[in-house]
């Protein structure tokens, strides 16, 4: 069964009280993790977001990861993060010892190498499917998927267009999981789109 991983994005709510109310209710699903994926913001503006958002995943007893801000992280005593490639290559050896989860982000098998070999011990591998996040790009597939799965030996999650009527398409790539965006951010009913999920997992 594949775990399920929330990636956040508040631009697809009205406003911070809308995109708290939707954590919340992501959160109440149980997803293996949220990561916290607002690039855009201040360093400031950011930790006051992953503030609140702390204690929605505190209050649910769900694991949250922060995204690219390793010190807005350790400020919040998260040591749980999430990196871009070349973010990990820069980021110095004495800081990656400081969390005992390390993802990165990777676009092909080569990526996927360096990562672990930079300390990664999860990884994001995409996009698997179109997505209007990467419009007008095709997806990467699902051989994509399966190949950077057989080279390397930490868990892999596909992220990209992931709806839970393709998620049947990833089973025997080797994936551990999923990560779901705009489905989750913008559906109307989350426990159903939880349940949708679940079903093809």
């Amino acid at each position: 069964m594949f775990e399920i991983v929330c990636i956040t994005n508040r631009k697809l709510c009205a406003d911070t009280e809308q995109f708290l109310r939707r954590i919340a209710q992501i959160a109440a699903n149980k997803p293996s993790c949220i990561i916290l994926r607002e690039k855009d913001l201040s360093p400031e503006d950011y930790f006051t977001l992953a503030g609140s958002v702390t204690a929605i995943c505190a209050e649910y007893s769900v694991p949250l990861v922060l995204h690219s801000d390793p010190e807005t992280a350790l400020r919040l005593g998260i040591r749980a993060l999430h990196m871009p490639l070349p973010a990990l290559r820069s980021m110095p050896d004495d800081l990656k010892r400081e969390f005992h989860s390390l993802g990165a982000s990777c676009h092909s098998v080569e990526e996927a190498q360096e990562a672990v070999s930079l300390g990664a011990d999860r990884l994001i591998a995409g996009h698997i499917f179109a997505t209007d996040c990467k419009r007008g790009l095709p997806g990467r597939g699902t051989g994509f998927l399966r190949a950077v799965c057989g080279r390397v030996q930490v868990p892999v999650y596909a992220i990209g267009g992931i709806a839970p009527e393709r998620v049947p398409e990833l089973h025997g790539t080797g994936a551990a999981g999923i990560c779901v965006m705009s489905g989750l951010m913008e559906c109307e009913d989350p426990p159903a789109y939880f349940a949708a999920l679940r079903k093809e997992c």
